[in-house]
């Protein structure tokens, strides 16, 4: 199921993406929000080309771990999530303020990359489905949509509240009532359960990141003011204390039963 538990498949191979359940969906929504104020901090409080460039060697190391790693481990997968969120949005940031490319466009360009990552994926593996992401090639396809999601993700947001002029708060409810028609027309209409993990995996992006930007920007750009910095870090420790849960709990572990057995 895209919105709740499932059991793995028997397979010899160990699945390497955590069980979507709530704990999932929170602890995304919590890294997107922290992925926004943390690259804004770094790339407005401090030398902006070193912020990337860091971000980018720390991105790619945990990019490494978590492939390198022979089963999910939520230590891994969440570094990695982590560091694509504040990467990711690096990315977007980067192809409009030093690219000087438009919203509008760069939304349509990384639409038309994540498509065709999907279309690749799903053309090389015949399915989407992350409960199948237990091989090399189909966690570079997983990866690859991750990050696409991201940049699509915060292109679309900064487009909604800067272009469109709705501001951060109002691109916030617009994108929780995005976020939510994949989820009723799973559980009301039967729509595919790939379909909606998607719709509403790229809208948690947008949707995490308008609040977050909405917290930590000036009263005078229609923010609350509390500062980059201090949202950043509230957010990472809360996502620690989520993440200390979930290594001693293992409750999203895919593989724990199947490990159990053994």
């Amino acid at each position: 199921m895209a919105f709740s538990e499932f059991t793995p498949p028997k397979k010899a191979s160990l699945l390497k993406v955590p069980k979507i359940t709530l704990y999932f969906w929170v602890a995304k929504l919590l890294t997107t929000a922290m992925g926004e104020a943390t690259s804004d901090y770094l790339v407005f409080h401090t030398n902006p080309y070193l912020a990337v460039m860091g971000c980018g060697l720390l991105f790619l190391a945990a990019i490494w771990l978590q492939i390198w790693s022979r089963q999910y481990s939520a230590h891994y997968y969440w570094f990695a999530v982590i560091m694509v969120s504040i990467f990711g949005t690096q990315i977007a940031d980067v192809t409009h303020v030093v690219l000087g490319v438009p919203y509008v466009i760069s939304t349509s360009v990384f639409f038309v990359a994540l498509a065709t990552i999907l279309g690749a994926w799903k053309f090389k593996e015949k399915t989407l489905s992350i409960h199948s992401v237990h091989t090399p090639r189909r966690e570079a396809f997983y990866w690859a949509t991750i990050v696409a999601t991201f940049a699509l993700g915060t292109a679309a947001g900064d487009m909604t509240a800067s272009s469109l002029d709705l501001g951060y708060f109002a691109s916030g409810l617009l994108f929780i009532v995005l976020f939510c028609i994949p989820v009723v027309a799973y559980f009301i209409f039967d729509l595919n359960e790939i379909a909606a993990f998607w719709i509403a995996y790229i809208l948690t992006r947008p949707l995490g990141a308008s609040f977050a930007d909405w917290t930590d920007k000036p009263m005078r750009l229609g923010g609350l003011g509390f500062g980059d910095g201090p949202v950043s870090i509230s957010l990472t420790l809360v996502i620690m204390t989520l993440l200390l849960f979930l290594i001693i709990s293992k409750v999203d572990d895919p593989n724990r039963r199947a490990l159990e057995s053994n």
